[in-house]
């Protein structure tokens, strides 16, 4: 699919804001069509999801992006509502409500902060010491948030919430995808089990189980996720609505661990080389937040040996500056960039370095 999607007539530019804007129109949808170009050849070096059996069946070579921009119209481009499901990108929807629901204290209480530095599957960091999940990112971390989410509501409250976060009345449970994550998911036993040992986890381990399961297997769109991306953006208020989703702390929260977790062990190369907060699910999308400027959804289930999408991450990093998304990206340190090289070098010629 090589549909562009442009809404609305006259729009010259997505304005973010008066510092931060993206290329006019045209340009910006240049940009990210060479970017998709680029994006798609690394599709080969990847793989689905084979260890869940119904995901890998899905087709590597689909990529899709949606940009929404607080100001000004969505650019949607390739197999942008194809469907697909959340897998560990609906951590981020736990972290909210659990946040909302239960506070920082009890969220806190049962996970950390820090990034793992393990596989998002992995449970080192549990069996070798006493301490708690790293972050409610990993698996870990998703089952720990279950367990204080599951007295409190049930998986259809869930599921009408992300269905109002995304802006999409669609998202559904995929039964076929459930019932095959369900029947090889003993590594996620395994890991609630461990945490039941813990006291971590205080509540029923299958009911848990299948509580997660079913979040992971809520499909979505490149186009649903960046609805979701744009209320993180905008300090947790719908911009379209109006209606505010969380508080601005809770938003400031689930952006700085998507940053410093939200692509297991490979969160801190990807904030360097992207400088976007984004969660990864091995469904293959990709939610992205490009604070005060843009909600980001992508899809691309090829996927790279962390479980990110190799082609969507590939996709993401090509448009980040010239886009001027990067959370980093300043235009006035831009700017001095040709001077302080000239500084370097000027200190590299008096032999002082």
């Amino acid at each position: 699919m090589t549909d562009i999607k442009n809404n609305g007539p006259g729009e010259e530019q997505l304005v973010i804001d008066k510092q931060y804007k993206l290329q006019e129109r045209s340009k910006a949808i240049e940009i990210i069509k060479k970017a998709m170009g680029l994006a798609r050849e690394e599709i080969p070096n990847g793989k689905v999801a084979t260890y869940i059996p119904e995901l890998g069946k899905v087709d590597p070579h689909q990529l899709g992006i949606v940009i929404k921009p607080l100001k000004g119209e969505k650019i949607c481009m390739g197999d942008y509502d194809v469907r697909f499901t959340m897998q560990s990108v609906c951590k981020v929807i736990m972290l909210i409500v659990s946040l909302e629901l239960c506070g920082r204290k009890a969220v806190f209480g049962k996970v950390g902060m820090e990034p793992s530095g393990e596989a998002f599957d992995s449970l080192v960091e549990l069996d070798v010491s006493n301490s708690k999940p790293y972050n409610p990112l990993i698996n870990s971390g998703g089952l720990a948030l279950c367990g204080l989410l599951l007295p409190e509501l049930s998986f259809q409250d869930i599921l009408r919430f992300t269905r109002n976060i995304c802006s999409d009345p669609e998202i559904e449970l995929n039964e076929a995808v459930y019932e095959s994550e369900m029947k090889t998911c003993s590594r996620n036993r395994s890991i609630a089990y461990l945490l039941q040992s813990k006291g971590i986890l205080n509540k029923d381990v299958e009911d848990t189980l299948r509580f997660y399961t079913k979040m992971c297997s809520m499909t979505a769109t490149a186009d649903s996720l960046s609805n979701l991306g744009a209320i993180l953006a905008n300090d947790g208020v719908c911009g379209d609505s109006g209606k505010r989703f969380m508080s601005s702390r809770t938003a400031r929260i689930a952006k700085t661990l998507m940053l410093t977790c939200g692509m297991y062990d490979g969160s801190g190369s990807f904030a360097i080389k992207v400088g976007i907060p984004t969660k990864s699910g091995v469904g293959g999308g990709l939610l992205s937040v490009s604070d005060k400027r843009a909600g980001l959804g992508v899809f691309g289930p090829a996927l790279d040996s962390q479980g990110n999408s190799i082609a969507g991450c590939k996709l993401l990093r090509e448009i980040s500056n010239d886009l001027r998304l990067n959370l980093f990206y300043d235009p006035e340190w831009n700017r001095e960039t040709e001077e302080e090289n000239e500084l370097i070098k000027g200190i590299r010629e008096s032999h002082i370095i």
